[in-house]
């Protein structure tokens, strides 16, 4: 748990970031100290038990849905996930864990205030629970926004486990993106107090080669991408990123990535820590270089 004093701290950094004027960062400040006051307590394990639902691990999908990603990327990326969730392994990693069900949530994001819920909250237990929320998540229509704001994405996130009505050992947050955050507030303050909270965020920076005709938007080097996810996005216990860089490899990544998001061992604590400015090729808080990604 944050401490009051550096929960504030993070707080005064996110409400600079909102904007530059003092009325501002003033109400920034208010509405940001409510949001974060208010969550920790939803998913507190010291709260009765009675009225959460236990479950081995919430996992939040949070989905770049970027202009930059082309609708051929998008439905690359939403076609891996639900070809994730048919696999036998996806079920077979399920029932290893303590319980045998998780609880999963798919979420398409792009700026600071566009964050869609495409599937809800859902137990899965069973294979036939797999199958049907894959089925589901073809079924629906694509999502596009304006901007990149991984900040944005992980603020609903928090909100959205604030809200769960579950209780579980781990709670992750599987973040993709082919480009840095350039929109809404400074991703770190942001992210440290998710790790504070024991949240864990992994990657999956998406490195494709243009496809889907051309959009006039900047393509990330493979080497930069990952080296912004490993250094200013991922961290918590067992963290990790799985590049993609071709097409034909996604949903392998995806269903690779399920499964040791899924069957993690917790006695194996890998910690993957922010480095300010230590490579001089990472800005992590780089923002607005490419206005309208």
């Amino acid at each position: 748990m944050v401490s009051e004093r550096l929960a504030m701290d993070h707080l005064m950094q996110i409400a600079r970031s909102v904007g530059a004027r003092p009325v501002q960062r003033l109400t920034g400040v208010c509405l940001i100290t409510l949001f974060f006051a208010i969550a920790p307590q939803a998913h507190s394990t010291n709260r009765p038990g009675a009225d959460l639902v236990e479950v081995d691990l919430q996992l939040i999908l949070a989905v770049d849905v970027s202009p930059s990603m082309s609708r051929v990327e998008q439905r690359v990326q939403r076609d891996g996930y639900v070809g994730a969730f048919r696999h036998a392994d996806i079920a077979r990693a399920i029932r290893s864990g303590e319980r045998g069900r998780i609880a999963v949530l798919y979420l398409e994001w792009a700026g600071p205030s566009q964050q869609t819920v495409i599937v809800p909250w859902t137990i899965v237990e069973s294979r036939e629970d797999a199958l049907t929320l894959a089925d589901r998540l073809a079924a629906l229509s694509l999502t596009e926004g304006r901007g990149t704001s991984i900040s944005g994405a992980l603020l609903a996130a928090n909100d959205l486990f604030a809200k769960s009505g579950l209780r579980s050992p781990r709670r992750v947050i599987d973040v993709s993106g082919d480009g840095p955050n350039n929109a809404g507030a400074r991703l770190d303050p942001i992210r440290q107090i998710l790790l504070a909270e024991g949240v864990t965020i992994n990657g999956l920076p998406i490195a494709l080669p243009r496809i889907g005709g051309a959009d006039g938007f900047a393509r990330y080097y493979r080497s930069y991408l990952e080296s912004y996810f490993e250094r200013c996005v991922i961290g918590g216990p067992d963290a990790f990123t799985i590049g993609v860089t071709e097409a034909t490899m996604f949903a392998t990544a995806v269903r690779r990535k399920l499964v040791r998001e899924i069957s993690m061992n917790m006695n194996q604590v890998i910690y993957a820590a922010y480095t300010a400015r230590s490579d001089s090729t990472v800005d992590c808080n780089v923002i607005a270089q490419l206005p309208g990604r």
